[in-house]
C-alpha cells in the first residue's frame, strides 16, 4: 500500500510584507517534499495589501491560504491563531517562519526529515553547519546575550531558543494548551519553547543559514526586544519552575 502522504501547512504571520510574500510562497510550493505542503499566511490586516496578494494567489492554487486578522493584532496573537487554523486545515505538521526570507524556504525539508525523530524540529543558528549572515555586530551580541539568558532561566541545552522557524508535529500542539498563552507579541515563541520544556517535549535542532531580511523594514526594536525579555521572566511564574535537567 502506498504511504500516507502527511499534510504540511507552513504557517507565517505576516504585517506588511508584500514585498516578500509572493515569492515567499511560490518558492515553499516549489519545494520537492514528498509531503502534501501548504503555505498559510496570517495578515494581521496590512494596510500594504499582503493579504489581497495571498488570496489573488489561493484563487488560482488551493495550496495557499489566508487568514486576515483584525483583533487583538501581534506577532504572538497571530501565531496562536495561525497554528488553530493549521489544525483545522488537517496538518500533520506545522512549520512556523517569518515571511521576510530570513528563514529560507529550502531548509524546509531538513526540518520535515527530522520530524521523524522528535516532537519539535527548530531551525538553529547555533549548532554545527549552521550560520548566521548579514547581520551588524551589535545584533548578534544581543542575540547571544539573550540565549545565553534564557538557556539559563530555561535550564535548557538548546542552543536557538528564539528561533521562530520551527516545525511541530500536530499531537504536540494540540496538547500545548493554545488557549492558554499568555503572549501576545514575539515573546510567544519563549513561551511555547517554555512550555515544551516542561511538557518534557523530543526537541531537536536543524542547522539552518540565516539572512537578513530580503525586503521592508525588521519589527524588531529595541523596546520589542525588552518587552520580550520581561515576558520570559514571567513564564516561570505562570507555568512553574523547569526541571533540573539539562544544562545550558
Amino acid at each position: 500500500m502506498p504511504e500516507h502522504k502527511r499534510k504540511v501547512v507552513v504557517m507565517i504571520p505576516t504585517y506588511n510584507e508584500a514585498e516578500n510574500i509572493q515569492a515567499l510562497i511560490r518558492e515553499i510550493l516549489a519545494l520537492p517534499a514528498a509531503d502534501d505542503l501548504h503555505v498559510l499566511v496570517v495578515d494581521d490586516d496590512s494596510p500594504d495589501g499582503t493579504a489581497e496578494l495571498v488570496r489573488a494567489m489561493a484563487a488560482d492554487d488551493p495550496r495557499a491560504h489566508v487568514l486576515i486578522r483584525k483583533k487583538r493584532r501581534g506577532r504572538g496573537a497571530a501565531g496562536i491563531d495561525g497554528f488553530k487554523a493549521a489544525l483545522a486545515l488537517g496538518a500533520d505538521l506545522v512549520v512556523e517562519m517569518d515571511g521576510d526570507f530570513s528563514h529560507q524556504p529550502r531548509f524546509i525539508p531538513a526540518l520535515l526529515a527530522e520530524m521523524e525523530r522528535c516532537d519539535v524540529a527548530i531551525g538553529s543558528r547555533f549548532i554545527i553547519g549552521a550560520a548566521d549572515f548579514n547581520r551588524t555586530f551589535g545584533r548578534r551580541m544581543i542575540t547571544w546575550f539573550v540565549g545565553r539568558f534564557i538557556r539559563r532561566r530555561f535550564r535548557t541545552s538548546i542552543r536557538d531558543v528564539s528561533s521562530g522557524f520551527r516545525c511541530f508535529k500536530r499531537q504536540i500542539l494540540e496538547k500545548l494548551g493554545l488557549d492558554d498563552l499568555v503572549s501576545v507579541g514575539p515573546s510567544i515563541v519563549l513561551e511555547i519553547l517554555y512550555k515544551l520544556i516542561l511538557m518534557d517535549a523530543s526537541i531537536r535542532e536543524v542547522p539552518i543559514v540565516f539572512v537578513d531580511r530580503r525586503k521592508g523594514q525588521t519589527k524588531l526594536s529595541g523596546r520589542t526586544l525588552i518587552k520580550t525579555l520581561l515576558m520570559a521572566l514571567k513564564f516561570r511564574k505562570i507555568y512553574g519552575p523547569p526541571p533540573l535537567r539539562g544544562s545550558a
